[in-house]
């Protein structure tokens, strides 16, 4: 195998050496006949154009597809780019849209607060709720006013729809509401038409039972509920809710008051009447010692 390749290796030096010598005439002729100037090697060379190059356009295939693959790879670039830059403006407006959404949320609860009718001679003091503080046991959330805004003690809260509360415990820059879902409170209302009084004790549900009712046979489902102003604890003719049937056939008052999204709340400046001792209390001390006085 050795002497093969040796005797192929022997044989395939000369043909090279011709090969290479042949190349190197014929392009030496070729420039030799592009640099004659004479007329009528002018019209060969134009005649052998002619023919020979239009003949050619197979070899410039791959090229032009190379260039038109070269040419889509850019664009493929660019349109990549551009898809990238539109889902980072994409993830941006999804995020705007969360946010006018949210504002629009708030806008709501507000343009609620300010549709709610009250006594012209209550003022009010309009808050952001900042956390539940609410409990198994315990139902309340926390304000962002406090004693710097003239917050008291015992003043009645209510969001856009309805009564939710009472302020029950001040700061100097927030204080804490109790719902009128908590078992502490103890609320007198009104139920109307029938002009029925009542107490609406809370027991932690969203529907609190409705006691003490006079007569109970005029009262009837879908009953509207205000306060009734008794005790000089909460300001009378504000909405507390509908009388409706508890599934235990008790009386109870389905709240008013969006207890699932409180995030603003309006504090209703109640003139003063006297210290709360106590969060359930509901006789304003001044009014308690005016009947023992009677009594006397």
């Amino acid at each position: 195998m050795a002497i093969d390749r040796r005797g192929q290796e022997e044989y395939a030096r000369p043909v090279r050496r011709v090969l290479i010598g042949v190349l190197v005439v014929v392009l030496l002729a070729i420039f030799g006949l592009w640099r004659i100037d004479n007329p009528r090697m002018e019209r060969f060379r134009s005649n052998l154009v002619d023919k020979v190059v239009p003949s050619f356009d197979w070899a410039l295939v791959p090229v032009t597809r190379v260039s038109r693959m070269f040419d889509d790879f850019q664009s493929y670039a660019r349109i990549y780019e551009q898809n990238q830059e539109l889902r980072r403006e994409l993830q941006q407006m999804k995020s705007w849209r969360e946010a006018a959404i949210q504002l629009e949320q708030e806008n709501a609860r507000l343009l609620d607060l300010n549709k709610v009718r009250l006594n012209a001679q209550l003022t009010f003091v309009t808050g952001v709720v900042l956390t539940d503080n609410g409990s198994p046991f315990r139902r309340s959330v926390l304000l962002n006013v406090g004693a710097r805004d003239g917050i008291q003690d015992g003043w009645a809260t209510m969001d856009g729809l309805g009564l939710v509360g009472r302020i029950a415990g001040v700061g100097d820059k927030t204080s804490r509401v109790i719902l009128l879902t908590d078992t502490s409170s103890r609320v007198p209302v009104t139920i109307q038409p029938s002009g029925q009084k009542a107490l609406l004790v809370g027991d932690n549900t969203l529907a609190p039972p409705v006691d003490i009712v006079e007569n109970i046979e005029d009262v009837r489902p879908g009953d509207r509920v205000v306060t009734s102003g008794d005790g000089k604890v909460f300001p009378a003719d504000v909405l507390v809710g509908q009388i409706a049937l508890g599934p235990d056939r008790r009386l109870r008052v389905k709240l008013a008051a969006d207890y699932g999204r409180l995030e603003f709340l309006r504090v209703l400046r109640t003139p003063h009447s006297g210290v709360i001792s106590s969060s359930g209390g509901l006789i304003a001390a001044d009014e308690t010692a005016a009947v023992e006085d009677v009594n006397d």
